[in-house]
């Protein structure tokens, strides 16, 4: 299948899965990729399957000339379902913000390889080099 930019699916699939742990295949579709990290886990006492963790997740829209993505932190829950969610101590969130920093450059230098620009949902024309106060206050 040819994505709107002109790449196969499948060559993006390749190259996102290649970025590590963080794309879910089961929860993309078409155009849209879906990414999460679970960075910290909340309390280790639990069977691994009941485990919360804080983390962050994006969702990624391939359009004609760039990837549109949105993205969210918060806490996974007991029932594998993400909550945006205050993140709860300076050290989670510092974490998460590295991570996030880590998994965004890597993506996007993944994405400029292939002629495409990665922008934030909500700043359709802002430089997308660095985390958005947004995504930053959420990391807070």
């Amino acid at each position: 299948m040819v994505l709107p930019s002109g790449h196969s699916r499948g060559r993006l699939v390749a190259r996102f899965t290649a970025l590590g742990p963080y794309l879910r295949e089961e929860k993309c579709s078409e155009n849209r990729f879906f990414f999460d990290c679970l960075a910290v886990c909340v309390n280790v006492k639990p069977a691994p399957e009941l485990r919360e963790f804080w983390g962050w997740w994006i969702e990624l829209e391939v359009l004609s000339d760039h990837c549109r993505y949105t993205h969210h932190t918060g806490l996974f829950d007991k029932q594998g379902e993400w909550q945006v969610t205050e993140v709860k101590g300076k050290n989670t969130s510092q974490r998460l913000q590295e991570t996030w920093q880590q998994f965004h450059q890597h993506l996007q230098s993944s994405l400029q390889d292939l002629d495409l620009n990665l922008i934030p949902a909500s700043e359709k024309n802002a430089d997308s080099s660095a985390m958005t106060t947004t995504e930053k206050n959420n990391l807070s």
